[in-house]
């Protein structure tokens, strides 16, 4: 994998997390809940990937 792309993905899946967290009482209930699982497996995936790259 090219690291450019890793380090886009890992910057995109931080500030993800970190938009929801600031704007989560305007996001209606129902979306901030799919909302946050996915920024979750985001951002559990780019560690999982940072941990990878370190390794190979």
């Amino acid at each position: 994998m090219e690291s450019s792309n890793l380090i886009i993905f890992i910057i995109s899946a931080f500030a993800l997390g970190i938009v929801l967290i600031l704007t989560k009482n305007q996001v209606p209930p129902k979306i901030r809940r799919w909302l946050a699982i996915f920024a979750s497996l985001m951002i559990a995936f780019a560690f999982i990937l940072v941990i990878y790259s370190f390794l190979a």
